[in-house]
């Protein structure tokens, strides 16, 4: 164990101007496309060049909106368009799986909206198919690639928190009648959406549990409303968790430890400040600028990082991790007896 440090670690975050510049192709003109393309745009090289949607009209607004070269009727056309070097895929999360698989068919390199698809049995198909194809895959889930949490990264390699025994993590909002989180038929709930983030967090500080006990709340729209579970691993450390669709939470992390705890401030998977107080009551805290999902750029200048040194895989998320979140989720989904139409 490490003393109590006097001061943080500074992130080891490379500038994302220099990452070297690829064409991205983005299917799915929402509102996470939306953000990303808006900090891609201006805090990186990189260059959309296109945008796909299965409405003509709606990729063609989208391009108008954000300057983009070209826009196409289906995902099809983009997927053969030779100038594309990698694509976004940004649909609802039961798109995910089947536009990932058609982007690594066609030999591009691919970045998929978190989760990576709706089950691990789905990811591993991704994860061996990209292999087999030799193209690049990676989840973007982007609180991994932030600078803060290098940061913990840091902090954790150098064994500053003593031994590990609890995680915290919630993530909750409430959602109006009609939205999308809402609709069965597009994998709603709270899990893939927001779960994402504590599930994650808690295996990025412990690793995959072995233990999983999970309840659940329904909505009355016919989704998962509520889930609460607690995660253990071999070594008796446990992860408590919370995400919801009924209300607002603290959204908050802490990683407690037996030499110091970090409480992360909400929400804790973005961008913002977060404070290490050491068991004799030392602090120390980390800022930075909340910035929100201007911070997404960081993930798209690692995967340009990447597809540029020829690597098929990020260090910072490799598909392996992303598939422990989804086992996870997977075995929380069991217990409370949530089922995604195409798992029928």
């Amino acid at each position: 164990m490490q003393a109590f440090p006097i001061a943080l670690p500074d992130p080891r975050t490379p500038d994302p101007m220099v990452a070297p510049t690829l064409r991205w192709g983005v299917i799915g003109p929402g509102w996470i496309a939306e953000r990303f393309v808006r900090a891609v745009q201006r805090n990186t090289g990189q260059r959309v060049l296109a945008v796909a949607s299965r409405q003509t009209e709606r990729s063609a607004a989208f391009a108008a909106r954000h300057g983009i070269e070209r826009s196409y009727g289906s995902y099809e056309q983009l997927l053969a368009d030779p100038d594309v070097d990698v694509v976004y895929v940004a649909t609802p999360h039961n798109a995910h799986f089947p536009c990932a698989r058609s982007a690594i068919s066609a030999g591009k390199h691919t970045v998929v909206e978190k989760p990576l698809a709706l089950n691990a049995v789905q990811a591993g198909e991704l994860r061996d198919l990209a292999a087999a194809s030799g193209v690049f895959l990676m989840e973007a889930l982007w609180s991994v690639f932030l600078p803060k949490f290098d940061v913990i990264r840091q902090l954790l390699a150098d064994g500053v928190f003593g031994d590990v025994h609890t995680v915290l993590a919630d993530h909750g909002e409430h959602f109006e009648a009609g939205h999308r989180i809402l609709r069965h038929d597009l994998a709603g709930g709270p899990m893939l959406d927001l779960g994402t983030y504590p599930i994650s967090f808690a295996g990025f500080v412990l690793g995959e549990a072995d233990r999983v006990r999970a309840v659940g709340e329904p909505h009355p729209a016919g989704v998962n409303g509520q889930v609460s579970a607690v995660l253990a691993t071999t070594s008796g450390a446990q992860a408590v968790l919370n995400t919801t669709v009924f209300a607002n939470t603290p959204t908050t992390g802490s990683i407690c430890g037996t030499a110091a705890t970090l409480a992360i401030d909400g929400p804790f998977y973005q961008p913002g400040p977060m404070t290490l107080t050491s068991v004799q009551g030392d602090r120390l805290n980390y800022d930075e600028p909340t910035i929100a999902h201007e911070g997404l750029f960081f993930e798209a200048a690692e995967a340009a990082r990447c597809i540029a040194e020829g690597r098929l895989e990020s260090p910072l998320r490799p598909v392996a991790d992303s598939l422990s979140t989804l086992r996870v989720m997977d075995e929380i989904r069991r217990q409370i007896g949530d089922m995604f139409d195409e798992e029928r």
